[in-house]
Formats: C-alpha cells, sequence, structure tokens
C-alpha cells in the first residue's frame, strides 16, 4: 500500500504555459508498506503541470525515494493513481492555473463532480484490493457492485 505522506514544493516557477513544482528531500515523503520513504533528487525533481489544461506535462519523470539503504523508484503514471497525489498537486498549483473567462460555474461544478467520481472509483479500487489481501469475500463481493 502506497500513500503521499507529505507533499509541499521546495520552489514553484510558473512561466507563460506552465507552473514547475520543484520537490526536495524534507518536502516529499510517502508511506510504503508501512514504512516512510523521504524523496531523493535522484533522477526528476519536479514536477510539471500546465496552466492551460491542467494537466501533468512530465509523465515520463521517475522520482527516487528513499528508506535507510532501501531506494524505490516510482514513475508519475503510479503518482497519479494515488488519489491524495492528485488533490495536493492540484492545492498546490491551483493560484498559478490560467482563468479561463468564458468557463461558467456549472461548467467547473460538473468538473468537480467527474474528479471527485472518479477519486470515488480509485478508492473502491483500493478497498477491493484491500479486501482481496485480506480474504474478506463478503467485502470484496460488496464492493465490486458498486464499480
Amino acid at each position: 500500500m502506497v500513500a503521499i505522506k507529505k507533499l509541499k514544493p521546495y520552489f514553484i516557477k510558473a512561466d507563460t504555459n506552465i507552473v514547475r513544482v520543484l520537490v526536495d528531500y524534507e518536502y516529499f515523503s510517502l508511506i510504503i508498506d508501512k514504512e516512510v520513504y523521504q524523496f531523493v533528487p535522484f533522477r526528476a525533481k519536479e514536477i510539471i503541470v500546465n496552466r492551460n489544461t491542467k494537466k501533468i506535462v512530465n509523465m515520463d519523470a521517475v522520482f527516487t525515494f528513499k528508506n535507510g539503504k532501501d531506494m524505490i523508484h516510482i514513475g508519475m503514471p503510479e503518482l497519479v493513481l494515488l488519489p491524495d497525489f492528485l488533490i495536493q498537486l492540484h492545492t498546490i498549483v491551483k493560484p498559478y492555473y490560467i482563468k479561463n473567462s468564458s468557463e461558467n460555474d456549472s461548467q467547473i461544478t460538473n468538473k468537480n463532480v467527474i474528479i471527485i467520481d472518479e477519486l470515488e472509483q480509485l478508492n473502491i479500487k483500493r478497498l477491493i484490493d484491500k479486501a482481496l489481501d485480506e480474504r474478506d469475500k463478503g467485502l470484496f463481493y460488496k464492493l465490486v457492485k458498486l464499480l
């Protein structure tokens, strides 16, 4: 089980079209199998988000995390699957998004509903994985019906 323990920007730089969120050792950590892994700036050290589309640009980035002598490399596609990561990243980058004046409140509400639905589906999938790990057939079948 992987979860975000801390995601805070070390530095944020906004260009015309992108926002660069630089992360550093004390500002980014994960919990993997109940162990805390600290970010190590080995391969990737920034998250790049498009200010217009609000999408992560550097999906090929691979982040390195260390716990003692153990090092784990986690790609951006794996991090994006963690709802906590997306929520915290969105909160960090939100002030830098380019506001589209033609976008009305109903469109914003629809986007929020879609994001919440996606997060709920991801949560159900995590709960299904947990039920499988614990061999809880009743909970497994109950959760599968929710998909």
